[in-house]
């Protein structure tokens, strides 16, 4: 029979996060203003970085495109988690489940590519100061930005290619709270073996070069600031801890996901939540609060449209409203 028509599954189940009804509106409430957070938090630093002209800069730059990014990793199954935490039976389409692994892996593929691209940036800066405008010039900021796009387009684009094509007929529940290409070849009716193979491969050459090359950067950097004063290496060290600390938890959950993908654990759906909600709603404030030219540009953002007794007035507005 042909493998085309094997494919009778048009819809997929996904089980969630928890199967206890009691615990939805629990969930439903954390997960909404986590996505909130998220939305808030890399808005603001949009907004901020394009109104300030002194954050006109390379880094700056390079942080606006993770904001955007991050908006678009915690979009493409989060608003559709936060409505199932509301129904009892969570179906997803079998369309919008290919969706989204192609955005998963596009989005995340091109996250990879951006951090690699900041941690560079940082590197020229402290490691070639002189030369620094010259190599991070504007075209070279957009260069990156367009190389992240297209390394997490091709990506997913190999990953959808071991998808696509493939019969589903029986068994459809997904164990997460969006489909995950793991799972969902599982579900597939034949041996995906060799399925799985090919995308731990494809995942596990990008994870480890954007891993390594991150790994060279941070060492670099940390040799260059040690022949310095101590108070440049304090500053490195507080800069690296924090962009560590981002590469840790994107890279850790996901690299453990798809190591073993041949077998589930319990614990998959928390490790997917961190790369997916936790990682971006953590980003800005890592990025940002620590960052005094961030907090001087927010206090005159914050000035700029919230100006003193703006406040006052509008409140005195309302109560003469209502007063007649």
């Amino acid at each position: 029979m042909n493998e085309t028509n094997l494919s009778q599954v048009k819809e997929f189940v996904l089980l969630g996060l928890s199967s206890s009804q009691e615990l939805q509106p629990f969930f439903f409430v954390i997960f909404s203003l986590l996505y909130t957070g998220i939305l808030l938090g890399n808005f603001l630093i949009i907004l901020t970085v394009t109104s300030d002209s002194c954050l006109h800069t390379p880094m700056y730059f390079l942080l606006t495109n993770l904001s955007f990014t991050d908006i678009c990793v915690a979009s493409f199954a989060t608003p559709k988690m936060i409505a199932d935490f509301l129904v009892e039976v969570k179906t997803i389409s079998f369309e919008a489940c290919l969706a989204q692994i192609f955005f998963i892996h596009l989005f995340v593929g091109g996250e990879m590519v951006l951090l690699v691209s900041m941690a560079y940036d940082r590197y020229v800066a402290i490691c070639k100061p002189l030369h620094y405008m010259t190599i991070m010039s504007h075209r070279m900021c957009i260069i990156l930005v367009f190389m992240s796009w297209g390394v997490g387009l091709i990506h997913t684009t190999i990953q959808m290619s071991f998808t696509v094509n493939l019969p589903f007929c029986g068994p459809n529940q997904v164990d997460s709270f969006f489909c995950d290409l793991p799972l969902v070849t599982k579900l597939a009716c034949r041996d995906t073996y060799f399925v799985s193979l090919l995308v731990l491969t494809n995942s596990g050459f990008l994870s480890l070069i954007s891993f390594i090359l991150l790994v060279i950067s941070y060492t670099a950097i940390l040799i260059t600031v040690r022949k310095r004063s101590s108070a440049s290496m304090t500053k490195a060290r507080s800069t690296l801890t924090a962009h560590i600390t981002v590469v840790t938890m994107f890279f850790g959950p996901g690299i453990f996901i798809y190591v073993s993908p041949f077998t589930s654990h319990s614990f998959d759906k928390i490790l997917a939540v961190f790369y997916t909600i936790i990682t971006p709603i953590l980003n800005p404030a890592i990025y940002t609060l620590r960052n005094k030219e961030m907090k001087a540009a927010m206090s005159k953002l914050k000035s700029q449209y919230l100006k003193p007794g703006q406040v006052s007035a509008v409140i005195r507005n309302v109560i003469f409203l209502e007063s007649k």
